[in-house]
């Protein structure tokens, strides 16, 4: 019983350390895309914006 309540606390740690982690590094399609083969436009006229 230790060794499940063990495995289920440390999912649950690893479950919000990737949460944290894969929330830090998420960027907009605007950021994502900036190169010059992209056609990605300004945020504001398009659906890749910030909201």
């Amino acid at each position: 019983m230790k060794a499940f309540l063990s495995a289920l606390i440390v999912a649950a740690c690893l479950a919000t350390v990737a949460s944290y982690v894969l929330g830090t590094q998420q960027r907009t399609a605007a950021q994502a895309f900036a190169t010059s083969g992209a056609r990605v436009g300004d945020p504001g006229h398009n659906l890749t914006g910030l909201n």
